[in-house]
């Protein structure tokens, strides 16, 4: 049994085990693409390569054999480097979008075409739980949100972009009329608590996650009652109050306290607060200055939101001067994770998320996104209250799901993430969108394939009558059905082990199949 070093940690393995498999022993995750236990090695994504015996280049250790004395770096600056410019590669022509263009634009980034799903299938308790993952206020969102998510809709020059936020607005009122609206889970207590300054938009934001994390928190604000801008700054013509006072309410509920008729600098000071909490946020609005004193006086970085003084946070216009509430919002969201890492003694530190984005589409690439949607006209917004829900849900049958449906296992999102990948810094014209569809229950689209060989390997270990083979030769090289053969001829017996190993998604199950039901109508 060799025993080698990885990361200056020794380990024994079986001989003939690779360098990949020692590392897994030791518990030490390297990424890889194109290995699969049960699989030859093809050594063709290159994201698993190592630096062994301190040699000049470096080798992939899926197929690199593990040998006595052996002694390996995984994690070097270098090493990182080199996976991430091979994940870069393999990024240059990728044809997919992350993430649905609609939820990028949104500030609070909203997980959009899962609740159309919802709303079309009237899973509403399903819905407000994935709306309020993201917003802790929807219904008062659904009447003065811009609508900057709509902008961002593929349907917009075609006939008219989805009614988004009064989507959202509706299934927020009707958890408003149920006896007991929707309340989060929140971890245990964590024994810490945060004051906040201020109850407009980014501070009830920050409240109602920071209370999910299990931290206590209280709210501080000069004016008889919550809600800020929201309150003292929309005329109730505009936003109806009920919605307002109870989405405060819920976050009441939760656990939040509210010191109202308190204003900093002249009954409390900054460090009255510190005095008193594990950790302050300034969140007043776009009169703090006037309102608060000093305390708007401390500078704080744009991502993490930390001020230059310890403990102390600042977000909404206490940053930026915001036009739009959902982007106060979005920045409390921001500041209960700084928070909540400095809380729990973390780095505080901004993980922007990754995506890639397909950009335009041509006609044929449209036409094949937009073949199974509704094709209507939108309806025309107006208050949330005044839609009924069959409505709504023939509003999101119109929505053609641009974001992945493979998201969630995708490890070329996954790794790419992890290792700071920049998917421009390669591109060049990417592959065109397409998506083969012949299977009873699987898809497959050409675009997101990364020849990484696993989808041929099995089906030759299976030996299907048909298969999947290499087609092409260099830069061209892909994978096809032989013989002109459809995919549903190629994926008689293996379809469902092929989609659970591909790394991208590019070949997967049907949203909404299941294998083994499916296969008997095959």
């Amino acid at each position: 049994m060799p025993t080698l070093t990885i990361d200056n940690q020794a380990v024994s393995v079986r001989e003939g085990a690779t360098v990949l498999e020692a590392a897994r022993a030791l518990g030490i995750e390297i990424p890889t693409l194109c290995w699969r236990e049960g699989c030859e090695p093809s050594t063709s994504c290159l994201v698993c390569v190592v630096r062994v015996n301190g040699a000049q280049r470096l080798v992939p250790s899926c197929a690199t054999v593990a040998a006595e004395g052996m002694v390996v770096e995984s994690e070097s600056a270098e090493v990182r480097a080199a996976r991430r410019t091979a994940l870069e590669l393999l990024l240059a022509d990728h044809a997919g979008d992350c993430f649905a263009p609609c939820e990028l634009v949104c500030p609070a980034h909203l997980d959009i075409p899962r609740m159309m799903d919802e709303v079309q299938q009237n899973r509403l308790e399903d819905a407000i739980v994935s709306v309020k993952k993201y917003l802790p206020f929807p219904g008062v969102l659904g009447y003065v949100c811009p609508e900057l998510c709509e902008k961002g809709c593929r349907r917009r020059d075609i006939d008219g972009s989805l009614t988004i936020c009064r989507m959202h607005g509706f299934v927020a009122e009707q958890d408003l009329k149920r006896p007991t609206p929707y309340l989060p889970e929140k971890k245990p207590p964590s024994g810490k608590r945060v004051a906040i300054v201020g109850s407009g938009p980014a501070g009830l934001s920050a409240a109602w996650f920071l209370l999910q994390e299990g931290h206590g928190v209280c709210l501080f604000d000069d004016r008889p009652e919550p809600g800020g801008m929201l309150r003292y700054g929309i005329p109730e013509s505009r936003l109806p109050r009920y919605i307002l006072d109870g989405e405060i309410e819920i976050i009441r509920r939760l656990g939040a306290e509210f010191r109202m008729g308190v204003k900093i600098g002249r009954d409390r000071s900054v460090d009255d607060l510190l005095s008193e909490f594990d950790a302050v946020l300034l969140a007043f609005g776009q009169d703090g200055a006037a309102a608060h004193g000093g305390a708007a006086g401390l500078k704080a970085d744009r991502n993490t939101l930390q001020t230059e003084r310890p403990g102390v946070f600042a977000a909404g216009a206490a940053v930026t001067p915001y036009r739009h509430a959902v982007r106060a919002v979005a920045d409390g969201k921001q500041a209960a994770v700084s928070i909540d890492q400095h809380l729990r003694g973390k780095t505080v530190e901004v993980r922007r998320r990754f995506a890639v984005k397909l950009g335009v589409l041509d006609q044929v690439e449209w036409a094949t996104l937009n073949r199974e949607a509704r094709q209507a006209p939108r309806i025309e917004p107006r208050a949330a209250a005044q839609y009924s829900h069959s409505e709504l849900a023939q509003e999101a049958d119109r929505c053609v799901r641009c974001g992945c449906d493979s998201l969630a296992w995708c490890a070329l999102h996954r790794f790419s993430h992890q290792l700071g990948a920049n998917p421009m810094r390669f591109r060049m014209n990417r592959k065109p969108m397409a998506i083969i569809d012949s299977h009873p229950y699987v898809l497959y689209e050409p675009g997101k394939c990364i020849a990484c060989g696993l989808c041929v390997q099995i089906t030759e270990r299976a030996r299907e009558p048909l298969g999947l083979t290499w087609v092409g030769r260099g830069f061209d090289i892909r994978v096809d059905v032989p013989f002109g053969g459809t995919l549903a001829e190629a994926l008689r017996t293996v379809a469902d082990e092929v989609c659970l190993a591909c790394p991208t998604g590019a070949l997967r199950i049907k949203p909404g199949m299941e294998p083994a039901a499916a296969a008997a109508d095959t």
